[in-house]
């Protein structure tokens, strides 16, 4: 039998399924476990009987739909602020992305110097080991009901910093891979365009929230979300064409939105949507990744992975630190932007593009497919370590709950 389009669909939808019962099962992330579901199937693996798992036919509709997913993780992580928070927060914000970028492009960049590699391969390295997957960062802080907490304030302003980077970054380092050369002029433009825009949708979005309320006053919740939907998809599309990630535009629109009248109907009507095509986003991540490629790039992976997770750590801390956070949150900074994702899979294609070493591709995939799943489980885990830190840094002890409420308590009998 000829397996068709839809077929394929339905089978993936169905691993997909398989893997989010085994993550409830668990009580564990289900990213890491749908990127594995990814892994496990895909071009390598044979025709069995009629199912055919190598899901060729159906890859481009999978990637467009955990496009998808990336926009609406970002558009929902954004509806749980307001433009008002992140301004007062900009020059934090501005702050701690230098001492982000400082710390882990100086440690991309030592890595492949220390390896040998050329000066092509460095950069490129550089920038896979910088930006964090804003995709497994915003669904992670949903899964562990983290968006309310006042350090993703923080973390949000250092993924939309790492964004600016990336509008720069890209410019050079495409410029110098696939041409020879770079242009100041293009880079300094395309740094301009980014923060221009991310700033202007800000601004005039936040001017215009009375007729935002009115547009948005429809009765019909069909009309309600093909306008919404419409909105979110159109400005992550314009923003992708001007080279800002199109997961930054989703964003925005997120924020503009969270401080309308219908917020609480816009989180209503998005949830499904988000958790339907976040899951195939991580799935068709993994479907991306070819295991039988991985070997030769092992270890200088799995030092990148350690480097990472230092220097994340380091520079969360000291983020958060100098931002006012407790010691607590800022473990929580340090640990939630460890993963790495979408960007770096685009600069692994740079590289092939530019004809750089072959080890970048397996290097690229099995570096991010490692912090892909770390990453979420020591968010998750951050309590347990922040109480073995703090024993050996001596920070101040996690209250327990109990004794707070009894503290209130004894305070209001007071």
């Amino acid at each position: 039998m000829e397996q068709n389009l839809l077929f394929e669909i339905g089978l993936a939808i169905g691993i997909i399924a398989v893997a989010g019962l085994l993550a409830a099962w668990l009580r564990f992330s289900i990213a890491p476990l749908l990127i594995l579901s990814g892994l496990a199937v895909g071009p390598h693996m044979p025709f069995i009987g009629i199912f055919d798992l190598r899901f060729i036919e159906s890859v481009p509709l999978i990637d467009f739909m955990g496009q998808l997913g990336v926009l609406f993780l970002m558009f929902y992580l954004g509806l749980e602020f307001s433009v008002g928070r992140l301004l007062k927060a900009s020059s934090a914000i501005f702050k701690t992305g230098l001492i982000y970028m400082g710390i882990n492009f100086s440690i991309g960049l030592l890595l492949p110097f220390i390896l040998g590699w050329p000066m092509k391969e460095i950069l490129v390295v550089a920038g896979i080991m910088t930006i964090s997957s804003s995709a497994i960062v915003a669904k992670v802080l949903v899964e562990l009901k983290r968006a309310v907490r006042p350090e993703t304030e923080m973390i949000l302003g250092l993924m939309m910093f790492q964004d600016v980077f990336v509008a720069v970054y890209l410019s050079v380092v495409s410029g110098l891979v696939l041409t020879g050369s770079t242009s100041t002029i293009l880079v300094a433009k395309s740094a301009l365009v980014a923060l221009g825009f991310m700033i202007g949708i800000l601004l005039i979005g936040r001017k215009f929230i009375s007729l935002l309320n009115r547009v948005l006053d429809i009765p019909s919740d069909e009309v309600f979300m093909l306008v919404l939907f419409s909105a979110l998809i159109t400005v992550a599309g314009f923003s992708e064409a001007i080279h800002v990630a199109e997961a930054i535009g989703a964003l925005l629109v997120g924020l503009i939105l969270a401080e309308t009248e219908h917020i609480e109907r816009i989180e209503h009507l998005v949830v499904p949507f988000r958790d339907f095509f976040g899951a195939l986003f991580f799935f068709s991540f993994g479907l991306s990744i070819d295991p039988l490629a991985l070997s030769g790039a092992v270890w200088p992976a799995i030092i990148a992975v350690l480097l990472t997770v230092l220097g994340n750590f380091v520079s969360g801390m000291i983020s958060g630190r100098l931002s006012g956070y407790s010691h607590r949150a800022s473990v929580n900074i340090g640990l939630t932007i460890i993963a790495r994702g979408e960007f770096s899979i685009i600069l692994a294609g740079l590289a092939k593009a530019g004809s750089l070493l072959p080890i970048l591709q397996s290097f690229a995939a099995l570096y991010v497919l490692i912090l892909a799943i770390l990453g979420p489980l020591l968010t998750k885990e951050s309590k347990w370590i922040y109480v073995l830190l703090s024993r050996l840094f001596k920070w101040p002890p996690i209250e327990d709950k109990n004794r707070v409420k009894q503290k209130r308590r004894v305070v209001a009998e007071h």
